[in-house]
């Protein structure tokens, strides 16, 4: 009987006491878990979450403030190579009306040296015509005198002959290309 007895125990089967103590012990273990742990558990996870998807909000909102800073930045760089060029542009704008300005001064003061230059130039001739004119009137009033045969001391007589003299090489003068005319014979007023 024992052997039947024994045989009716399984080996793999703990008693039955030993299940009931396991089963209460166990719902006591899980009581407490779901009471205690469970909660804590969810609360950690809670805030884990809450502040992964605060980091990942932060993240997004420092990622859109970094892109919306590029973006000034970029606009910032544009407006000021704008800016960089329209001062170039002005500079250049600037040195042209200088150097325009620089060119009619120069200009101006070319045109004034070459007036000055041709006035004194003409004052220079004026003075070497007049010159002449006395020379040529002593020497033609001389060469007169002795072709005529008479004095030519009277001031009043010399002048009108210098200038008739002088009107005759002006007029031989004008009318031809070399200044040369044909024999032409001076005649005084009083011999004509």
């Amino acid at each position: 009987m024992s052997i039947l007895a024994a045989e009716s125990a399984n080996p793999l089967l703990p008693p039955l006491g030993e299940i009931i103590i396991g089963l209460i012990a166990f719902a006591i273990v899980l009581f407490v878990m779901f009471k205690f742990v469970a909660p804590r558990f969810e609360q950690v996870f809670r805030a884990r979450r809450e502040a992964i998807e605060g980091g990942i909000e932060r993240a997004e909102a420092m990622q859109a403030e970094a892109q919306a800073s590029l973006e000034q930045y970029r606009a910032q760089l544009a407006e000021a190579r704008t800016e960089a060029a329209q001062i170039r542009d002005q500079a250049r704008a600037e040195g042209q009306q200088i150097l325009e300005e620089l060119r009619a001064q120069a200009q101006q003061e070319s045109a004034r040296i070459v007036a000055r230059g041709e006035e004194q130039l003409a004052a220079s001739r004026q003075q070497v015509l007049n010159e002449l004119r006395g020379h040529i009137g002593s020497l033609a009033v001389d060469l007169a005198g002795r072709v005529v045969g008479e004095s030519l001391e009277d001031d009043a007589r010399r002048r009108g002959t210098v200038d008739r003299f002088l009107d005759q090489l002006d007029g031989m003068a004008a009318g031809s290309p070399d200044g040369r005319t044909g024999s032409s014979v001076y005649a005084p007023e009083g011999n004509r």
